[in-house]
């Protein structure tokens, strides 16, 4: 074989080793996210977990490589979606964020859910506190909690407070505001904040528990007014309004959370990846400065901080709905 036979034959053979190594690696699974990822959100759109969805969703989405995409599976105080979740396959390609109530409120009043708190869901991460917070029609003759407790003292019977659903965190607040107070109020529940606070501009209720995220735009128009904030630290957004715990109820603490979960059974790479990223996306200046603005308060917590608060506040949901009697629909 002469000089220039050999050389084509060694370039045929680089080529064809080229070509295999090319194939192999193609033959490769591609680490994860392969595929766009879906954000379930157990609420309609526009609300304040879904509009949190959204923000850390892009971000969460940008960070991973592949876009997250937002799906509503609303209804039954976030049950269908959760059950939605807890069946879905634990690839890491389904996610799901929300509140307190899919975790700890659902399971204190309803035995018969289609999902575990615990065992269904793995935590990647808090995302956010959601402030709930004491209101008041205009008109009505109180502006802080002892003035609020002097009037339905003096007045039995004739005020009741509304919130967005029944065994909501809006409901729970409520009644562990009247536990603390000793205020006895009726219940008065809606579907939904929009239509509990326009009885509240209306007046045909005095008072309500609702979110700032939800209130806020009403608040500085003067239409309704602040009494008091249910959880332990003042909010960004109200920074003049004082908590339930300052007005002399110490220890008092009733917010409501929002965490991002997968279904149980995440490869450990797959866990791994989501945890530092949800984490990276929630140091993101932007992603803060933007729930702040929509009345959420940024609060990161890793998974086993999250599987802390479900085990502690647990028991505590059963508590307060069975003292206050608060049943499922």
């Amino acid at each position: 074989m002469n000089v220039v036979s050999r050389s084509v034959s060694m370039a045929v053979k680089a080529l064809s080793l080229l070509g295999i190594a090319m194939c192999a690696a193609h033959a490769q699974p591609q680490g994860y996210p392969a595929r766009p990822v879906v954000l379930v959100v157990p609420f309609p759109p526009g609300g304040a977990v879904d509009i949190m969805g959204r923000l850390v969703g892009k971000k969460l989405g940008e960070r991973l490589g592949q876009p997250v995409v937002i799906e509503n599976r609303a209804g039954a105080g976030t049950i269908v979606g959760a059950g939605y979740v807890a069946k879905a396959a634990p690839d890491g390609y389904t996610l799901f964020i929300s509140s307190g109530s899919t975790f700890t409120v659902n399971p204190a009043i309803n035995a018969n859910l289609p999902y575990d708190p615990v065992k269904s869901f793995e935590p990647v991460g808090l995302v956010a506190r959601v402030p709930l917070i004491l209101l008041a029609n205009r008109d009505v003759p109180v502006d802080n909690l002892r003035q609020m407790m002097a009037a339905v003292k003096a007045a039995p019977g004739k005020y009741a407070y509304g919130s967005f659903g029944n065994g909501t965190t809006g409901h729970f607040a409520g009644e562990m505001i009247l536990a603390a107070t000793g205020m006895q109020l009726q219940h008065i529940p809606y579907k939904g904040s929009a239509p509990a606070i326009a009885d509240l501009i209306g007046g045909q209720i005095p008072f309500s528990v609702d979110t700032i995220a939800a209130s806020l735009a009403h608040i500085k128009s003067g239409k309704i007014k602040v009494i008091a904030v249910a959880g332990a630290r003042r909010a960004t957004l109200l920074p003049e309004v004082p908590t339930v715990a300052e007005s002399g109820f110490p220890g008092f603490d009733a917010d409501s959370w929002v965490a991002i979960a997968a279904p149980r059974g995440l490869p450990p790479d797959v866990k791994s990846r989501l945890e530092k990223t949800l984490a990276q996306t929630m140091n993101d200046h932007e992603i803060q400065e933007k729930l702040v603005a929509n009345g959420l308060e940024p609060s990161y917590a890793t998974p086993e901080q999250v599987s802390a608060m479900i085990d502690k506040d647990l028991p505590r949901m059963r508590a307060i709905a069975q003292k206050a009697g608060i049943q499922a629909n």
